[in-house]
């Protein structure tokens, strides 16, 4: 009996520290979904929201959100809709006054999208009237922003014309209610290929990474005054098919990303840990391997530790992971 204890404690602790799967919903009143984004509520709820309706691009698309409760998740909620016009894209986060905020897009297409906003002072329980933004700012276009020591806020953007896409930084310094534009952020031989930025703090400045077009990789940028200045784009080692990222810096300095870790396709769907700030990358685990497309994530650390994130399951649900922190190399 003594020596099978090493192994069942070996079982037993890679159950313990095992990731956990599950759908934000069975059914929904829409056919297809894309674009999701979640947040720990103050109270350690889950708020999650994405796109969902006939298409990507039609004019039913409205934005939608769940919340994810001891009791599992709420039926899924309409958040906002715009009479013969798509929505696109929400982020949620939270500024240091303690408002959740909902930033979405409306409009036709990429190249025609006006930023709006609803905001909750409850922990998204209730919500204010739809807002829209001014033209020329989006807000947050696909990722969650940071928010620095000093309380600005400092997001990700970026804009999507016929012949270039561009990404930017928009700051707010006053809890995320109006906003100023810095950038743009260039690859040298690809200037106008990058949108979507996802932001995480090092020591000193901020890193942006950023989902590339024609270019195949993951790529860079790091701004040292608060982002009104940004280094010019490298390339990191990570893939990337032209496919929506997102990254989180965790308690202890370590970055994790989620991507797609291909150059063609948006399956497999993967994990990669960074110990030395986004320079190096090690994948430790792939979340979707098969056929299909696993898109579009977003990714969290929960109060527990634990890393938390969503992303499109075959453009027909929201799925739902958690994984541990002990699990992360």
């Amino acid at each position: 009996m003594g020596r099978m204890r090493l192994p069942i404690l070996l079982l037993f602790a890679s159950a313990l520290y095992a990731q956990s799967y599950e759908f934000v919903y069975e059914r929904a009143p829409f056919a297809s979904c894309h674009a999701s984004t979640l947040l720990e509520a103050k109270n350690g709820d889950i708020l999650a929201a994405w796109f969902g309706g006939s298409r990507e691009g039609a004019k039913d698309v409205a934005i939608w959100m769940s919340r994810r409760t001891a009791n599992g998740w709420s039926a899924p909620i309409e958040m906002a809709r715009h009479d013969d016009t798509p929505t696109w894209n929400p982020v949620l986060f939270r500024t240091l006054d303690g408002v959740t905020w909902l930033y979405y897009k409306f409009g036709t297409s990429p190249r025609e999208w006006t930023g709006a906003y609803r905001s909750s002072e409850d922990d998204g329980r209730t919500w204010s009237e739809p807002k829209a933004m001014p033209a020329g700012l989006l807000g947050p276009i696909k990722n969650k922003p940071i928010v620095l020591p000093d309380g600005t806020v400092l997001s990700g953007t970026s804009v999507e014309s016929y012949h270039s896409w561009t990404a930017y930084a928009e700051i707010s310094t006053d809890q995320a209610r109006t906003w100023s534009r810095s950038g743009p952020i260039t690859h040298p031989t690809q200037p106008y290929g990058l949108i979507q930025p996802t932001l995480v703090p090092i020591p000193g400045g901020v890193r942006m990474f950023m989902r590339s077009r024609n270019i195949g990789r993951i790529c860079a940028s790091e701004s040292y005054d608060g982002g009104e200045t940004w280094s010019s784009a490298w390339e990191t080692e990570l893939p990337n098919p032209n496919s929506g990222i997102d990254s989180v810096a965790l308690a202890d300095g370590r970055l994790v990303m989620i991507y797609n870790d291909t150059e063609k396709g948006r399956s497999p769907l993967n994990l990669a840990v960074s110990h030395d700030y986004g320079r190096t990358w090690k994948r430790f685990l792939d979340l979707e391997t098969e056929p299909g497309e696993y898109s579009y994530p977003a990714i969290i650390q929960g109060s527990d530790g634990d890393v938390r994130m969503v992303y499109t399951w075959k453009r027909e649900r929201v799925r739902y992971v958690n994984v541990p922190l002990e699990s992360i190399p």
